[in-house]
């Protein structure tokens, strides 16, 4: 992911957030979506993407299927299960309290 090291760790919620809410996609679609929201401010490289998605995969939070893409090439869709709804609410709630807590010192120091 290009910007800071601070983001490393918001890969994983990003990508739970957004196939909770777009469905199946593809790793492109991913990284396209998070560029799309984000108004290009951050970028993830498939050397970070593609082992964060197997790793998400092992734990159980996402399930990989082949299909075709959009351009009929054959593509692996991932898919969020429960235990990575269970997680994003996790993920949600960790990530608000580290910015709140950024907030505050922010505020503060």
């Amino acid at each position: 992911m290009n910007g800071s090291d601070s983001l490393q760790g918001a890969l994983p919620l990003m990508v739970l957030k957004i196939l909770s809410r777009r469905g199946p996609l593809h790793g492109y679609g991913i990284t396209a979506r998070i560029e799309e929201i984000s108004e290009e401010m951050l970028s993830v490289e498939e050397g970070s993407l593609y082992p964060a998605l197997h790793r998400m995969a092992q734990e159980g939070w996402i399930r990989a299927k082949w299909g075709a893409s959009e351009n009929n090439r054959r593509a692996r869709f991932y898919t969020i299960t429960p235990a990575g709804m269970k997680q994003l609410a996790e993920e949600e709630k960790r990530w608000s309290e580290l910015t709140q807590a950024v907030a505050r010192v922010l505020q503060f120091a």
